[in-house]
């Protein structure tokens, strides 16, 4: 059970919900009712309900008479009410599906003990409780099935309200806000001066839709400020499991785990810690440069950092559980996010992205944080050509899309379908270049001596048979002939 902020801010929001009419679909009152079947049941209606009354948090009131509006205090108390084993919020918090953003304050107002439930609305999908989803008519709760009428226009509403404006946390004070998120980090990142009064703060994470008025002395923190610039994810619910898991395995499969390491800060202020992070656990070549010796990392740190900052931004929100996820192994690092990308893994070099958080994806290239939009891919390529590497695999599991970086290999060693691979996306970069694969091109991406043209000419002939390029000018003669990527015929 969290502290109120404030006696005072409680005792505000208990008298605005007080004035509202008998008949509200988002605010129940009870007296001393503890049965948790009902209390489920009225969670379930009241965020069902919450969205299409305009509300990000619905209410359920003890210690107030229903009919009269009265103050009349409580003997519930929600941190003794035990179902089995189980606290009352733990109980619901794991029957309530999809989670539901809980919280049970309480304080005393006009003399009388008061206990909150705030209840954060349904974000993606209904929230049921067991085996129904549930909505309010009225004052009464119904099963949601049955009215049809209703569930079309939550539905509607789902699809328009995008994951960043959704309220990772309400009715919080400013000190709260402040506590909350990492506002030093975004004046830094942001290369603006730390306003000296607390007021100006604020005012700059508002205008930004980091945070949002909610009443008259209180906050609302969006899920795109809780996920850029908390100071700890756990903090709020909606965002709790996104947070980057880093782990290094033994060898080339999950068999046998190093290290594994969970981070814990937004997005945004935590980033260049995790890149730091990340590279510390890569493996490094020992090279000579100007006669002296130095370690290089195996994998371009351009190429993971555009490849962390791309599974961060296009992750799909909605998708519960999971988040972003770092895996190095010995022959490969993988870097992956929940969700399906909305191009084809062919078109992911050519096609500006397309972001689900569009919001949240605008920030982080203010702050720094990514690139300008379509130039990611393009530079994890060009990197992995300019190393010589084999070229990046971008994958889609399930629900998962996934890129994935190879150690070094030698030429001889380097199997068919990675030799296509490269070539296709070669001509990639030269198409969006202006420019196009040639004989020359790939032996200078391959480390091909001009002694062994054969070898890069086999290397096309490879992918022109497999589909992946295709001449520019069929009729040129074989000394000139010039090759795009297939979409580009």
């Amino acid at each position: 059970m969290g502290p109120i902020s404030s006696e005072e801010a409680f005792a505000d929001l208990i008298h605005e919900l007080l004035a509202l009419p008998h008949e509200t679909e988002w605010v129940e009152f009870k007296h001393n009712n503890d049965n948790p079947e009902v209390i489920g049941t009225n969670v379930s209606a009241l965020a069902n309900s919450a969205p299409l009354c305009g509300k990000t948090t619905a209410y359920i009131v003890w210690g107030v008479d229903d009919a009269s509006h009265s103050i009349e205090g409580t003997t519930f108390r929600p941190n003794k009410k035990r179902i089995g084993n189980e606290e009352l919020e733990g109980w619901l918090s794991h029957i309530l599906r999809p989670t539901v953003r809980l919280r049970f304050r309480e304080g005393v107002v006009d003399g009388h003990r008061v206990v909150l439930l705030e209840v954060g609305c349904a974000t993606h999908q209904p929230i049921r409780f067991k085996d129904n989803e549930y909505i309010r008519i009225g004052s009464y709760t119904k099963k949601l099935r049955d009215h049809p009428d209703k569930e079309a226009v939550l539905w509607r509403h789902f699809d328009g309200v995008p994951f960043e404006d959704r309220v990772a946390e309400d009715r919080v004070s400013s000190d709260e806000v402040l506590t909350l998120l990492d506002y030093p980090a975004y004046f830094e990142l942001l290369v603006v001066p730390l306003p000296q009064a607390k007021e100006g703060i604020l005012r700059a994470l508002e205008a930004d839709g980091l945070i949002q008025r909610s009443g008259r002395s209180s906050w609302r923190i969006t899920n795109l400020g809780a996920v850029l610039f908390a100071k700890r994810l756990s903090d709020f619910d909606s965002v709790s499991r996104k947070a980057v898991r880093v782990i290094v395995y033994a060898g080339s499969g999950r068999l046998e785990t190093v290290k594994e390491q969970m981070g814990t800060k937004g997005y945004a202020s935590g980033f260049e810690g995790l890149i730091g992070y990340v590279n510390s656990l890569l493996p490094v070549n020992e090279v000579m440069h100007q006669a002296l010796r130095r370690d290089v990392p195996v994998y371009p740190e351009i190429a993971v950092r555009e490849l962390v900052a791309n599974a961060l931004l296009h992750q799909d929100f909605t998708i519960h559980g999971v988040g972003p996820m770092v895996e190095i192994f010995t022959n490969r690092m993988e870097i992956s996010n929940p969700g399906l990308p909305l191009v084809s893994t062919d078109r992911f070099l050519d096609t500006p992205p397309k972001s689900r958080n569009e919001t949240m994806a605008a920030l982080m290239r203010r702050v720094g944080v990514c690139e300008e939009r379509g130039s990611g891919i393009d530079k994890v390529v060009f990197q992995t050509e300019y190393y010589q590497l084999p070229a990046p695999r971008f994958e889609v599991t399930d629900s998962t899309t996934r890129a994935v970086l190879l150690a070094p290999i030698p030429l001889s060693r380097m199997e068919k379908d990675d030799r296509i691979r490269a070539c296709y996306l070669h001509a990639c970069l030269k198409q969006v270049n202006s420019e196009f694969l040639t004989n020359s091109s790939v032996r200078e991406r391959f480390g091909i001596e001009p002694k062994n043209s054969a070898t890069a000419s086999r290397f096309i002939r490879e992918a022109v048979e497999d589909g992946r390029i295709c001449p520019y000018d069929p009729a040129a003669s074989k000394k000139f002939m010039k090759y795009v990527p297939w979409w580009a015929r």
